[in-house]
């Protein structure tokens, strides 16, 4: 349950930075918000780590797999950002989506977890949510569509490598390590895609920032305490995050088809946890059962 709860306000904290990029993309590139996002966290975890933390690095033997997330991350970013230029919001969302059902079975195949039938019915489900919410149609499979998929894919593959990762190396690590990753690649296309912004983008980016470290920290606590494939359903109330935030900010009114695939998708997480439950009392008698169990 601590897993579910953390990794559920990562993807709060995420829709609110998605929002938050949303508002500003329109002025300013993808690779300069995310710098100055990189930057944001870099100074927020060295000022909690110091130095202690750099050493921490240094001494670091995963340093490929936490340059290889890195890497993954940042081609995701730019997959899902191109297509957007192509394909409309509900038919982006309603592809990368795949990416919790996409992380449950990875986790089957990288992680030797053990999937049961609780988990395979809420990805499930929470994929139908997805649909019904987005009611997406008339798509073709083209290229913007496989960059989508190709998005969906890589995420889930980084979250399969947290969980790798997070068994020697501590959550505030990995975030040190990756933002450093993102802004030496940057930085490196700053020269032709930099804006100067003004001091409300500013705030805005530090804002993105923070909310993107809070998620982050929250996120890689929540693969570490709990399974890849238990978490990942949970992944879908980010959805739900981003309509709120939607009519919050911008006064979008969401269809009914929307709340009947938000109601789903709720009923998605509540089929994994009570599913959860119910196995667990199952198997404390068995377990007390055992030879050697009153110890």
């Amino acid at each position: 349950m601590a897993g579910i709860l953390l990794a559920t306000g990562a993807y709060f904290m995420f829709s609110g930075q998605d929002a938050a990029v949303k508002w500003l993309a329109t002025d300013y590139a993808i690779p300069e918000l995310l710098f100055m996002r990189s930057i944001t966290i870099m100074l927020l975890v060295l000022a909690i780590g110091r130095r202690p933390l750099v050493r921490e690095v240094i001494a670091s033997r995963t340093k490929l797999p936490l340059l290889l997330r890195g890497a993954i991350i940042l081609a995701a970013w730019f997959c899902y950002y191109t297509a957007s230029r192509h394909l409309q919001l509900a038919e982006m969302v309603t592809i990368y989506f795949a990416a919790p059902m996409m992380i449950t079975v990875l986790s089957v195949f990288l992680l030797d977890e053990k999937v049961g039938w609780q988990r395979w019915a809420g990805t499930s489900l929470g994929f139908v949510g997805v649909v019904v919410a987005c009611a997406p149609g008339g798509m073709t499979f083209g290229w913007p569509v496989m960059l989508v998929l190709a998005a969906a894919i890589l995420w889930a593959y980084s979250n399969i490598l947290v969980r790798q990762i997070s068994r020697t190396e501590t959550t505030i690590m990995q975030m040190l390590f990756s933002n450093a990753a993102f802004v030496v690649f940057c930085a490196f296309t700053l020269p032709w895609v930099w804006t100067t912004p003004s001091w409300t983008a500013i705030l805005l980016m530090a804002g993105i920032g923070l909310s993107g470290a809070g998620g982050q920290y929250l996120l890689f606590e929540g693969f570490r305490l709990a399974p890849a494939s238990l978490v990942a359903p949970f992944e879908y109330s980010s959805l739900i995050w981003a309509f709120a935030l939607s009519y919050i900010v911008w006064g979008d009114i969401p269809r009914h088809g929307v709340f009947l695939g938000a109601g789903i998708i709720i009923a998605s997480g509540l089929v994994v946890v009570v599913g959860e439950w119910l196995a667990g009392r199952s198997a404390r008698p068995a377990l007390a059962s055992q030879p050697g169990s009153g110890k």
